[in-house]
């Protein structure tokens, strides 16, 4: 049973319309006893970093998706905003702390000093670079983007795929049993199904 984690904030439907168009068994909670009873946990999120981080630790939340994640060893992704949480810190709202599963930063997009429009929204093509999330999809295949912060790696050993939005910038992560992508699968139409088809079938 796959739980995606509802922290209120976007696009929580999406992802279960596309689980259940797989025929993945899923349900939607931000309970911590259905999250530990998970075989895989989805994390997707829309919105604000500081917003974000002020619920999952104010709950209790945070702590568990570690424990699930860190010591239980569930495979995990995070979808967008929940990827960005997975980082130490993220500066957006004035700065709060992240998960810190991923020794990382979340940083506005450098994009912005390129002359580009932020936020970052539509489709853009992404270097997957041999990542196992990526099994059967195109290299340079285009993804569904929104958001106006990016994911910078501090850990050299965290596999990335690259998009390139007027400077490069992490399109998705995968370390050990947790990965994680900027762009939104859900609605990336056939090979973002595929994505999440990838993570479904992921024998960790």
């Amino acid at each position: 049973m796959i739980v995606i984690i509802d922290m209120g904030l976007g696009n929580i439907s999406s992802v279960s319309r596309a689980l259940r168009h797989l025929g993945a068994a899923h349900s939607v909670s931000f309970d911590s006893a259905a999250i530990g009873s998970a075989d895989k946990l989805i994390l997707p999120g829309v919105g604000n970093f500081f917003e974000a981080s002020r619920r999952m630790h104010s709950s209790g939340l945070a702590d568990k998706i570690k424990e699930q994640v860190m010591v239980e060893r569930k495979p995990f992704l995070g979808i967008c905003l929940g990827m960005q949480l997975l980082a130490d810190n993220g500066e957006e709202g004035g700065g709060s702390k992240g998960l810190g599963i991923i020794n990382a930063d979340v940083y506005r997009l450098r994009s912005e000093k390129a002359g580009c429009r932020l936020p970052h929204v539509g489709w853009n093509d992404v270097t997957s670079r041999g990542m196992a999330l990526f099994s059967g999809i195109p290299d340079h295949t285009p993804f569904y983007f929104v958001h106006s912060y990016e994911m910078v790696l501090n850990d050299k050993s965290v596999q990335s795929a690259l998009c390139n939005y007027g400077t490069d910038f992490v399109a998705a992560i995968q370390k050990n049993n947790i990965c994680g992508t900027q762009f939104h699968p859900e609605k990336s139409q056939g090979l973002g199904l595929q994505i999440l088809k990838n993570f479904i079938d992921w024998k960790y």
